[in-house]
């Protein structure tokens, strides 16, 4: 398995291409035209509803990004990323493109540079999940994993500068380069499936962070149609997007990486938008798992840690509505699967070495689900 990976030289042409020269331009149509392909036959995710005591009046809903071709929510990112540079003349024939990633973002990513041909690295922490790294290779990329979390903004772009590449960057594009107006973003895919339920406007959408793009597409779009769904985003530990938004300070950091894969972050990344976001939680990463685990009790199926980051707060925000005599719906995110984090989130090894104990609030959630009184 590689794993520190430079573009040979050899795969960068020495000049720049000429981005009027026909062969150029004969390649981008194509390029666009498979990444808008790819969209046209992949149907949509599935909207699941979780099970509550029918007498609540409350109705959860997880709509499942695993079900996508790479996996995971990322793969719509990955498709608007790829769109977005290729229209802006960024992405070329013969140069890599270079990400920074936790994992299922660059997964996504290598499947589209596979699909118009050009190279692609994605810069990791050493500590990503193996079988993350696996289906980089898989979809025909390569990894450079960097020991320290915070880094792999600078070492993408060094990259990107050294092999003539372009790096995504998806902390930044990720707000823009998705068209939060509609043409089958993800809120507007939930809004749809939503028209024959119960209640067909959610009280409540809840978008764990990563980039943030999907909070602040979500967002937009509400308040865009006029709805009156609020919008919660919760945080992992050893994250600072809780605290920047808290304090109103886009400086804020955090020293040390988040275990949660695929959301929190050490930085308050450029597509975090705090001024669209309702409301937010900190979240206890044993929390983040217990729920996780709660989903394959009631749902049969595993999810990664991010699902139940959401997850756990979207049961919080029923509880809330439970004690106050309110009726409505609560959808959440299956952002990928849990089968990438065997050996993490569902071993009990590695959560005695993080000294996580997950039982106080697996029976929480037990206790809940079957009373309806949330932990004070």
């Amino acid at each position: 398995m590689s794993q520190e990976v430079v573009p040979p030289p050899t795969a960068v042409p020495t000049v720049d291409v000429d981005r009027s020269d026909p062969d150029y331009r004969s390649w981008l149509k194509e390029a666009v035209r498979r990444v808008q392909a790819d969209n046209n036959r992949s149907a949509d995710t599935h909207l699941l509803s979780f099970p509550l005591p029918e007498r609540w009046g409350i109705d959860l809903y997880l709509k499942d990004e695993s079900t996508h071709p790479t996996g995971s929510l990322k793969h719509r990112l990955a498709r608007s990323l790829f769109l977005y540079g290729l229209c802006n003349g960024w992405i070329r024939l013969g140069r890599p493109v270079i990400e920074a990633s936790s994992g299922s973002t660059a997964v996504s990513e290598a499947y589209f540079a596979k699909l118009i041909g050009v190279p692609f690295i994605a810069v990791m922490p050493r500590t990503t999940s193996p079988e993350k790294t696996r289906l980089i290779e898989f979809h025909g990329g390569r990894c450079h994993l960097v020991d320290d979390p915070r880094t792999v903004y600078e070492v993408s772009a060094a990259l990107a500068a050294e092999s003539g590449g372009h790096y995504m960057d998806q902390f930044t594009y990720a707000e823009r380069a998705t068209d939060w107006r509609g043409n089958n973003n993800i809120a507007e895919s939930v809004y749809d499936q939503m028209r024959r339920e119960r209640f067909p406007e959610p009280a409540w959408i809840v978008a764990t962070a990563g980039t943030g793009g999907t909070s602040a597409t979500i967002a937009r779009y509400v308040r865009y149609m006029q709805y009156d769904t609020r919008v919660c985003v919760p945080d992992p530990e050893n994250s600072c997007f809780f605290d920047g938004w808290v304090r109103g300070d886009p400086h804020v950091s955090s020293d040390s990486g988040s275990r949660i894969e695929g959301i929190g972050r050490p930085r308050m990344e450029p597509s975090f938008v705090p001024a669209a976001i309702d409301r937010m939680m900190k979240v206890p990463d044993a929390a983040s798992v217990a729920a996780a685990r709660a989903l394959e009790t009631a749902l049969g199926r595993k999810a990664g840690g991010s699902t139940g980051t959401g997850l756990w707060s979207a049961l919080k925000i029923v509880a809330e509505m439970v004690a106050e005599g309110r009726t409505g719906s609560v959808v959440t995110l299956i952002c990928d699967p849990g089968d990438r984090y065997l050996d993490k989130y569902y071993s009990d090894a590695w959560l005695a070495e993080q000294n996580l104990d997950i039982r106080p609030y697996a029976q929480a959630i037990e206790t809940f689900l079957a009373t309806g009184d949330w932990p004070g």
